[in-house]
């Protein structure tokens, strides 16, 4: 017995042995792929955030001074140590942090602040993966299919990266691969996290993140999807092709597939890089407006809503022949479709904003599954706080002592905010993250909620809720009424644009007239 028991012992040593040097030399088996690993690491990680947000805040007073500069320890060290999961598991946890960062508003600065990295710290594939991904989808080599291919991605997200190629009839196209490993793992992850989740929020019922987790579980397969990317970007097009400022890349379907999408090749800076836009005098405030035009098409008159509008996804260059300011849209992977009620609602509801109708603010707030907290929740939309909001939009810009104030509230008010984001309609999660990831590029440029961003969000709720109204009546009078008001309504709105645009006339003539009378001219 004992003999047999040593002869296992020695085969088992042996083979331990050989399988670690196996891997060892075998440079394209990762240790991070395996399961147990992943599963290990997130677990351990989990464990260690949830211990000390137990154990570090238990015996401090809540609310004291000294409770908050603990929290503030505790929300950074959690987040870093969030980071380093995601940055070691790559694939969907990078996906799922980079969620997390974009909700600036939503939560502690100490969380978004940190994961705001993973934008930039997504995992590249090695040149090996990426001709084994074409060879296995294309049925063909790299070399076969393009004249040049470069090595070096022009940017690497976390399901996918980017290189540039030039076809054997000479166009030059963008060639998006998607990482081998994500789309066996993600299924998986996403489990995990699932179960993560709930054992969280057996330790910390008050916080409700399963959101998070059905959103991944919604969206995950289709952004891994290249082919309904494709026809996102088609559709996208077709919509707004009255827009003369927007180019959105054309596919090349002949060599697209799940996993590899083939693009037309558009250069340009990112839409937050302010210096790119002055060396090539590009008007910042017209980007702004075009970006804001854009969107609220999107969101108030289509419901068609492209979701991941980060500066990578968002180029901006000089149009070709006109010279004027020209919006690149990228990556369409991830789109949420409202349905017309819920659009309808929020058209509402940001009208009432937009005009201070704390009436109607309340009701479609309700409307929209907001229920009691619907200050916090019309705050979450605006980003502004609630004097402001009540105050009026748009009758004041963003300081930076209200910028803080929101932030700090976002800390204060996690239980509230991750309660409210369980019980809204799924559509509000990814358009809150629209409208975040849109405020930092606004913020960015130093147009935050300008006049002219709320006044043109108006224009698009106005003829959104006209065409609802003229869709769902057949009287040729009521309609024509319907029409009337309509074009009343944005007459009254363009004239107020002009009114504010000239007191800034008056006001910049009445600054010169002042600095001529303090500081004459020599004689």
């Amino acid at each position: 017995m004992a003999g047999r028991a040593v002869k296992l012992a020695s085969w088992t040593s042996v083979a331990l042995a050989a399988s670690g040097f196996y891997l060892y030399n075998n440079k394209y088996l990762d240790p991070n792929d395996f399961g147990a690993v992943r599963v290990g690491r997130a677990v351990a990680t989990t464990a260690a955030i949830s211990y000390d947000y137990l154990t570090s805040l238990r015996h401090v007073p809540y609310g004291s001074e000294e409770y908050l500069q603990l929290r503030s320890e505790v929300h950074l060290r959690s987040a870093r140590r969030l980071c380093e999961l995601c940055c070691a598991n790559r694939g969907t946890f990078i996906k799922v942090g980079q969620h997390l960062g974009a909700l600036d508003y939503l939560l502690p600065t100490e969380y978004t602040s940190t994961l705001k990295v993973l934008h930039s710290q997504a995992p590249q594939s090695s040149m090996q993966e990426v001709r084994q991904v074409i060879r296995e989808d294309l049925g063909k080599e790299i070399h076969d299919l393009f004249v040049s291919f470069d090595d070096t991605p022009l940017g690497a997200a976390s399901l996918a990266q980017v290189h540039k190629a030039v076809l054997r009839d000479g166009r030059t196209v963008a060639v998006k691969v998607q990482h081998p490993k994500v789309q066996a793992q993600s299924s998986k992850d996403i489990l995990l996290m699932e179960v993560l989740v709930l054992a969280v929020k057996q330790l910390f019922p008050e916080f409700e993140f399963m959101w998070l987790v059905e959103e991944a579980k919604k969206n995950l397969p289709l952004e891994l999807d290249f082919l309904n990317e494709g026809r996102n970007a088609e559709k996208v097009a077709q919509m707004l092709k009255h827009f003369d400022f927007l180019k959105v890349p054309q596919i090349d379907w002949e060599l697209s597939t799940k996993r590899v999408l083939l693009m037309e090749f558009v250069d340009g800076g990112q839409v937050n890089d302010r210096g790119y836009m002055e060396r090539n005098k590009i008007d910042i405030n017209e980007v702004s407006r075009h970006l804001g035009k854009l969107y609220s098409e999107m969101i108030f008159v289509n419901g068609f809503v492209h979701c991941d509008p980060h500066p990578g996804n968002v180029l901006v260059r000089k149009q070709p022949g006109t010279g004027q300011a020209e919006i690149v849209l990228l990556d369409h992977g991830l789109y949420q479709v409202l349905t017309e009620e819920f659009r309808l609602n929020y058209c509402h509801l940001w009208q009432s904003l937009i005009w201070t109708d704390m009436k109607n603010v309340q009701k479609y707030s309700r409307c929209l599954g907001a229920g009691e907290l619907y200050p916090l929740f019309a705050c979450m939309l605006t980003a502004r706080s609630w004097d402001s909001v009540r105050r009026g939009i748009g009758h004041s810009p963003v300081t930076t002592t209200e910028e803080s104030e929101i932030r700090d509230h976002a800390a204060s008010y996690l239980p509230q905010i991750s309660q409210l984001l369980s019980h809204v309609p799924r559509q509000m999660l990814l358009i809150f993250k629209t409208n975040d990831l849109l405020r930092g590029i606004e913020a960015a440029l130093g147009t935050r909620a300008s006049a002219s961003s709320f006044l043109t969000m108006s224009r698009c709720c106005i003829r959104a809720l006209a065409v609802h109204k003229r869709k769902h009546t057949r009287s040729f009078f009521r309609k024509t009424q319907i029409s009337f008001s309509e074009a009343f309504t944005l007459w009254q709105i363009s004239l107020h644009e002009f009114m504010l645009s000239v007191q800034g006339l008056k006001l910049a003539s009445w600054l010169v007239a002042l600095l001529c009378r303090v500081f004459p001219a020599s004689r």
